[in-house]
């Protein structure tokens, strides 16, 4: 039985209907796009796309709600899916475990707003461009990794200093006629890198840097939604 008479007493039942009725989709089910997850059904939204390929990993133990030992091996979207109903047996959740790239475009014409939660520079770009010429309204998280302050902010991507995925990305959108683009982001320089199982090179990680821009993200999104 699911129960969101609080949400209601806050923001009215005119706000809950319009995030009930709402499309989202969100791209990357890590660190950042979990949180965004979590607070968006339980902000009362029914209505999700997940896209992720990737499983679950004992490296995401540190900071990832959907890592549990009895979740390891197992995919994130095919879990968020289950998370999702468990929550809200309402909601109808379409779950994509594939990876969103140049080779696989997924269409989310059909979708009120993008959430772009991915690592991958190249995948970042075309989802945003796809959306920022079909007029879809999308937020992008830049880095949290290697982020201790937690100061995190909403800004426009050409506004943004010191993340290095917003300068790589402002050069590469720019050529491709994207003018603006919501984003989260630190102005916090990177801490440290650390070895992963793979033996892989990839940033260091507390909880709370992904937990505030998720959860950043899903204050924005409520807003732009209530605001219509």
């Amino acid at each position: 039985m699911k129960d969101f008479s609080r949400l209601i007493a806050l923001i009215g039942e005119v706000n809950y209907q319009k995030l009930k009725n709402s499309k989202i989709a969100i791209v990357g089910l890590g660190g950042v796009g979990g949180y965004v997850v979590e607070g968006l059904v339980r902000s009362g939204v029914e209505n999700f796309t997940l896209v992720d390929d990737d499983i679950v990993k004992s490296s995401n133990m540190n900071r990832q709600i959907i890592a549990l030992q009895s979740n390891l091996g197992k995919y994130k979207a095919e879990l968020w899916g289950d998370r999702i109903k468990d929550i809200n047996p309402d909601a109808n959740v379409k779950v994509i475990a594939e990876r969103y790239s140049e080779d696989n475009p997924i269409d989310f014409t059909d979708v009120d707003y993008v959430v772009d939660a991915i690592d991958s520079i190249g995948c970042k770009i075309k989802l945003i461009t796809e959306c920022y010429n079909n007029n879809i309204p999308i937020i992008s998280c830049m880095g949290t990794g290697a982020k201790l302050g937690g100061d995190f902010v909403v800004s426009d991507l050409y506004s943004t200093s010191y993340d290095a995925i917003a300068r790589r990305l402002r050069r590469e959108l720019k050529k491709r006629g994207v003018e603006k683009l919501k984003v989260v982001c630190s102005e916090e320089s990177n801490k440290s890198l650390c070895v992963d199982e793979d033996g892989k090179y990839v940033p260091s990680s507390i909880v709370y840097s992904p937990c505030m821009a998720g959860m950043l993200i899903v204050k924005e999104i409520i807003k732009d939604i209530t605001l219509k």
